[in-house]
């Protein structure tokens, strides 16, 4: 019987996102990762056919700690629509490297506004978008983008230390966004 691998495939995905978390996506490469494992590279192309395939899973599991950290908390809030915006902003400023991955690489891929926008798991978002304005869905997909626009923007300057995390003054501005979109809905209307 073969001996059981050391490292597991698992382990080498956790490793992955560990280092970007620490050191950014630059920083991860065959010889970095197999330190960070305290192994050779022989195990990395045991389990993944290449580097590339490595950053496609430690994307998703990137993602997926993304999602749990900008929802997390806001079933409790008071406005939770703002609570994940809010969220959205704190992570650029407390996971710089993992926000970078995330949104300012090519991990996205081909995906535009319009394929976030349609993407399944909004749905429940636009949702409360919906229901909190009294708007149609189609109208709470505008709204929602106007504040991920300013979400976003903000994020992007924290995730590079452009501008220090102000939570009062990014409740404001994501109110500003949510309140403005609202309003030219109603003159669209009008």
């Amino acid at each position: 019987m073969p001996p059981k691998p050391k490292v597991t495939r698992d382990d080498i995905v956790q490793a992955a996102f560990e280092l970007i978390r620490s050191q950014g996506h630059e920083a991860l490469n065959a010889r970095t990762l197999a330190e960070a494992l305290g192994c050779s590279t022989q195990p990395l192309l045991y389990w993944f056919a290449s580097m590339d395939e490595i950053r496609r899973e430690t994307y998703r599991a990137a993602d997926a700690f993304h999602t749990g950290f900008i929802t997390g908390g806001i079933e409790q809030a008071d406005d939770p629509l703002l609570a994940l915006g809010i969220n959205y902003v704190r992570f650029g400023h407390e996971e710089p490297h993992l926000f970078r991955f995330l949104f300012q690489t090519d991990g996205l891929g081909a995906q535009d506004v319009g394929a976030l926008l349609g993407n399944p798991d909004l749905g429940p978002m636009l949702g409360l978008v919906a229901q909190e304005a009294g708007i149609s869905e189609d109208d709470a997909r505008t709204v929602f983008l106007s504040l991920f626009i300013a979400a976003h923007g903000y994020a992007s300057l924290l995730a590079y230390n452009a501008i220090s995390f102000d939570e009062e003054l990014v409740s404001m501005a994501l109110t500003s966004a949510y309140m403005g979109a609202i309003a030219q809905l109603g003159e669209k209307e009008s």
